[in-house]
């Protein structure tokens, strides 16, 4: 199992036994526990009748279980497809369409909305019995380049790709980091936010288990929690958006917390405010950008700690085995200081999208990764964000697709034509704001309802703008976001917000 995941689980089984893997809201599973219990659900599994290449969907809240189920379907030979808790029936019927899960596993809470999408839902609690055990041995013997998840990622499409990842990119990129940033990686503390069905939630937990940390996860964001955790148990490595960060140095006892065990702190989605960068600077905690792509596997670029507090607007210059580029549409390098489309390449990189061939050949091509984002480097090769080629909002870390949002409002009836733009949120950083056109004004409640049905809570339209006249048009004849976001840039400030 050379360079595959349960490889690695294996190693760690082996030489680290008792240090605990994963510990969430308390409950400590070691390594040779974890492995134990992932090859119990391996071997169920093969007895079901999974066989290697079958999709199995997971939809729950993050548990010892869920990391237990996700192992196991890989070390079975089954690719994991995680599914957003938060979807509708809807939204979980458009995607396991194209997946065509052979089993599906649900929280108590989630089974109703499986079977309603038309799926056979089983029960997360026949995984939370194989806790305990004979030792089990699956018959399987997973392979590197075997895709392991096939993860859910918004853009600028109505319908979200499937972005395919194996057990060689999760490894390769795990070892690349190790490299860049050995003060967490081996034996140390980190936590994670991110739900499992997330790019991030995943990744973090296969990289960090890959390389033998302990990995903490919670429930639900509680910054005090986050606090307590973060000095109680000597935390090396914690990332999250800003706004995360911002309501723990809110808490009470920030000013007086030791965080000194914090080696590594990392923020994405959105930028880092100076204020915010002053306050974790006074306690010795550098706060570092980066950039990445569920595409890429993960992150591709991360602010080097001594540069990250002079110029906290940047991102780096890749890794030690990932590059990242600035090119113009015809492939030759910008100019420092040039905008262009960013361009990456790392081993981490995803196989394609899954069943979607014409979508994978738009964005890679000759062996690197088009993003689809804007940025710029300087004379020094240092990278920054500059805008989304992409058509997402991005609200609390969580990526929006603007086309979907539309999609659905356009389904209501009286509604011709929509256009859905990120609005300003104090909590989430962004939140959609859907501008319509139609021969009247519709009942607002009425369209919130029907989105309510069809969309995540996080994707429907926090605030509704009617117009009387048609949407603005580009010369093309399609619809013209640019002069939309212009037109209602400070809409926010009038509009009603809708619930």
């Amino acid at each position: 199992m050379a360079q595959t995941l349960p490889g690695a689980m294996d190693w760690w089984a082996r030489m680290r036994s008792d240090a605990a893997a994963v510990v969430l809201a308390g409950d400590r599973l070691n390594y040779a526990a974890y492995k134990a219990w992932s090859d119990r659900v391996a071997a169920m599994l093969e007895a079901d009748g999974l066989e290697p290449g079958d999709r199995v969907a997971i939809i729950s809240h993050n548990s010892l279980a869920y990391c237990s189920l996700m192992m196991g379907v890989i070390r079975a030979g089954g690719i994991v497809s995680p599914v957003n808790f938060r979807y509708t029936p809807r939204e979980i019927r458009e995607m396991c369409e194209t997946t065509e899960p052979r089993f599906t596993f649900t929280g108590p809470e989630f089974a109703d909305n499986a079977a309603a999408a038309g799926l056979t839902p089983r029960a997360m609690a026949e995984i939370e019995a194989l806790r305990e055990g004979p030792v089990a041995r699956p018959r399987h013997d997973p392979l590197p380049d075997a895709p392991v998840v096939i993860i859910a990622t918004s853009g600028s499409t109505a319908r979200p790709k499937g972005v395919v990842l194996t057990n060689r990119s999760m490894t390769a990129y795990a070892a690349s980091w190790a490299v860049e940033e050995p003060q967490a990686s081996f034996d140390a503390r980190v936590i994670s936010l991110a739900p499992l069905n997330t790019s991030a939630g995943f990744v973090q937990l296969m990289h960090y288990t890959t390389l033998g940390c302990t990995i903490f996860m919670e429930p639900l964001f509680d910054p005090e929690r986050v606090l307590d955790l973060l000095q109680a148990e000597r935390i090396a490595s914690f990332g999250a958006v800003p706004t995360f960060f911002e309501a723990i140095a809110r808490c009470p006892g920030f000013a007086e917390a030791d965080l000194s065990s914090l080696r590594m702190a990392t923020s994405g989605g959105a930028r880092v405010s100076r204020q915010l960068l002053e306050t974790y600077k006074a306690k010795g905690i550098a706060i570092r950008q980066i950039y990445g792509q569920t595409e890429i596997g993960g992150n591709v670029t991360m602010m080097p700690e001594h540069l990250a507090l002079e110029q906290p607007e940047k991102c780096g210059w890749g890794n030690v085995f990932m590059d990242v580029r600035v090119l113009r549409p015809d492939g030759s390098a910008c100019d420092p200081g040039e905008p262009g489309e960013i361009v990456m390449r790392s081993p981490g990189m995803m196989q394609g999208y899954w069943r979607n061939d014409a979508e994978t050949a738009k964005v890679m091509r000759d062996g690197w990764l088009w993003s689809g984002d804007i940025g710029t480097v300087d004379e020094n090769g240092l990278l920054t964000f500059v805008d989304r080629l992409k058509d997402l909002i991005i609200s609390g870390g969580l990526n929006i697709s603007a086309a979907e949002v539309e999609r659905v409002v356009c389904e209501y009836p009286g509604v011709t034509e929509a256009l859905a733009i990120a609005a300003p949120d104090a909590k989430f950083g962004e939140t959609p704001l859907v501008v319509y056109h139609g021969p009247a004004e519709v009942d607002v409640a009425g369209l919130i309802a029907h989105c309510n049905i069809n969309l995540s809570n996080y994707k429907v339209p926090r605030y509704v703008a009617y117009s009387a006249e048609p949407l603005p048009r580009l010369a093309t004849g399609k619809l013209s976001k640019p002069a939309i976001r212009e037109t209602y840039a400070r809409a926010h400030e009038t509009l009603p917000r809708v619930r």
